[in-house]
């Protein structure tokens, strides 16, 4: 690795090949997948339907550029409109690609409504990006030291609470969007209320304004829900997607409908690699299997099994402060820095991760069987339980 810049603090281990909900290092020992690339491989590995659809792709045509028209891109944008309710699709590459197009369409919006110095609002806790707008939108300090100035344009309200946004609207007038993660991944999945959803829906319709959700992890049926804004019977102006969509493939979208619609034309933005056959081949594979295979109804089944799997194992365990989540979008928060169950996790064969230094996150494959939820949390209340116990 001497020549990788180094960006990341990676796990000493490295996977050769995988198989549904499993995957097997390069020393041949085998892991329980309960991570699936943060939220992205859907379909578990070597789904035969996405393998076989992405390699028949690959052997007609990978990449044409937007200068032309790609019929696969005009069917996932369809089949997305249809699952949203939204208008209109923009395709990126990533999760930031698809915020960053969501802050500049706020920034469109709010020029076109004759706001010299838009602004967008954002939560606490908050993670939408690594690029310089969606870093700067992010609420976590320690992404953000080091890159400052950061971009303006972004002021900053705790999580699920409406009336910080009524103040703060109260002293600017250049508030254009909200802009919200229905649950924050990278924050330790933290849920926005119904109530408070559909309060921000009633306000930004009274204001005005663009109302953005970022559903980059949360998104493309992980919650129980295709999209988690589902779940409070609200459609936002603008919807963000990456991650599960293309099932591993890299692909991202940024979705509009409402005020937004229409907001972008001709030179207003674009992506290079944004779309293209290959990519959109494999989200709408994606989608299929999940359709066919039912996969939403087994997120709720499977994520409710494995809570309350993980709430019995560890009912009365000083150290465990909640478990929360919707479907297969999980966390187990401690009153303790927890990053090194991950590496333990290993050693018994479990991929799974720690974000906001107390909370384990899950995010198995959608196509996680009962038998593997069972699994999963055997394995996870004994590494749990023997963590706290030598703490």
């Amino acid at each position: 690795m001497s020549h990788l810049m180094n960006t990341y603090a990676r796990l000493p281990v490295a996977f050769s090949h995988g198989d549904g909900s499993w995957v097997t290092d390069t020393d041949g020992k085998v892991y329980l997948d309960a991570l699936s690339g943060i939220a992205v491989s859907t379909l578990g590995h070597n789904h035969p339907q996405l393998v076989a659809a992405i390699a028949a792709q690959a052997g007609r045509l990978l990449h044409s550029s937007n200068l032309y028209r790609i019929p696969q891109q005009e069917q996932l944008a369809d089949k997305l409109a249809a699952l949203s309710g939204m208008d209109e699709v923009f395709f990126c590459n990533s999760g930031c690609e698809a915020n960053e197009a969501a802050i500049k369409l706020a920034r469109l919006f709010g020029h076109q409504q004759g706001v010299d110095i838009p602004a967008t609002i954002v939560m606490e806790k908050a993670f939408h990006g690594r690029t310089m707008a969606t870093l700067s939108a992010t609420g976590n300090r320690k992404a953000q030291a080091g890159f400052e100035p950061l971009v303006s344009g972004f002021l900053r309200v705790p999580y699920n609470d409406l009336n910080a946004i009524r103040a703060i609207a109260r002293y600017n007038k250049n508030i254009v969007a909200v802009m919200l993660e229905i649950v924050q991944g990278e924050g330790g999945i933290n849920t926005a209320e119904v109530d408070f959803q559909r309060g921000l829906r009633a306000l930004c319709d009274d204001r005005g304004w663009l109302l953005i959700c970022d559903e980059v992890q949360c998104g493309m049926g992980r919650t129980g829900s295709w999209f988690a804004f589902q779940h409070a019977g609200i459609r936002p102006d603008v919807v963000t997607l990456a991650k599960g969509l293309g099932g591993g493939v890299p692909i991202g979208a940024c979705l509009t409908a409402g005020q937004a619609k229409g907001l972008f034309g001709p030179g207003n933005h674009g992506s290079t690699f944004g779309g293209n056959q290959l990519a959109t081949t494999a989200a709408l594979t994606t989608i299929t299997v999940i359709e066919q295979d039912g996969l939403i109804d087994r997120a709720v089944v499977v994520g409710r099994l494995i809570r309350e799997g993980l709430a019995q194992g560890l009912a009365g365990c000083r150290g465990i402060v909640d478990i929360r989540g919707q479907g297969l979008m999980i966390g187990i928060e401690l009153d303790r820095p927890c990053a090194e169950l991950v590496t333990r996790g290993l050693d018994v064969g479990l991929l799974i991760n720690v974000t906001a230094d107390k909370v384990v996150r899950l995010l198995p494959p959608l196509t996680f069987s009962t038998d593997e939820a069972n699994e999963l949390v055997s394995r996870l209340t004994k590494l749990i339980l023997d963590f706290l116990a030598a703490a």
